[in-house]
């Protein structure tokens, strides 16, 4: 059963990777592996979706991996067929789901996924929206002057709240972990609340860093 009443229930496939999606991002992808490289194949001949989920634990090669039960649907934007069956894929996060139940890998993954949308965010999103967009370009331009690898801190972010709050979970110099429960709030000014804490731990690791400590 869902824990959305009224969710849409669709079995798609499934791309688990050792990255976090989020609608709205754009995700580039070098697919190597034989039954991914049919996953995209069926994509491009039919629905260019598919899933992206968190693996867990294990490999995003070779299956064996465990996954988490949130993920984001990737719409193939731009594809390429390399030498082998090799694909360089250009996709772009479309929408939340939450897994419903894994089926059989035959041969690449699937999953039965109900979308999960964000309830309209409220005023309170759109006037906590500027001050968090500061604090993260000023973390980033920390992480760079660290010599880290870093979102760019000029990267345009957009003025709507859950969009720009998607696309600042996505620049966050955050791990997968804290990419996943900025992608798993329940709304849009949660995951900005959310999003202001982990910046703010990430830029106190920096500054302590920066100065020696």
């Amino acid at each position: 059963m869902s824990d959305h009443p009224g969710a849409m229930s669709d079995d798609i496939p499934m791309f688990p990777l050792g990255t976090v999606l989020f609608p709205g991002v754009y995700l580039p992808l070098h697919v190597f592996e034989p039954r991914y490289q049919d996953l995209v194949r069926v994509c491009l001949e039919g629905t260019p979706e598919f899933g992206v989920a968190l693996i867990e634990r294990g490999h995003e090669v070779g299956g064996g991996d465990v996954r988490f039960e949130a993920g984001c649907v990737a719409r193939i934007v731009a594809a390429a067929e390399l030498d082998g069956g090799r694909w360089a894929l250009g996709t772009v996060g479309t929408r939340r789901v939450r897994v419903r139940r894994w089926l059989p890998d035959a041969p690449y993954p699937r999953a039965v996924v109900d979308d999960w949308d964000d309830p309209p965010p409220g005023p309170d999103a759109a006037r906590r929206l500027p001050e968090v967009a500061v604090r993260l370009r000023r973390v980033l331009a920390l992480a760079a002057e660290m010599g880290e690898i870093a979102a760019d801190a000029t990267t345009p972010i957009g003025d709507e709240p859950l969009v720009a709050g998607y696309q600042m979970a996505a620049l966050a110099p955050v791990g997968p972990l804290d990419k996943l429960a900025l992608l798993c709030a329940p709304t849009p000014e949660e995951r900005l609340d959310l999003l202001d804490r982990l910046l703010d731990e990430e830029e106190a690791v920096l500054a302590r860093r920066l100065e020696g400590g």
